[in-house]
């Protein structure tokens, strides 16, 4: 597997990760648990920026990766 197909990859997942825990934020009637399903989120929303923006950098840098 290629650099950037593990990153798309791990993208996916956290993607996946982050709308599952904004579903369990939404369902969960304690607020601290909801707070803290929330801030998870929200760290989990940063680093799938965080990556997508290494894959934009890695596409740029290694053109053969464009696309891909």
């Amino acid at each position: 597997m290629t650099v950037d197909s593990n990153l798309k990859q791990t993208i996916a997942g956290l993607k996946n990760v982050q709308g599952t825990l904004k579903v369990y934020s939404s369902q969960v009637s304690e607020e601290e648990a909801k707070g803290v399903y929330k801030e998870a989120s929200e760290v989990t929303g940063q680093v799938i920026v965080d990556l997508e923006n290494r894959l934009k950098k890695l596409e740029y840098e290694e053109p053969q990766y464009k696309g891909n």
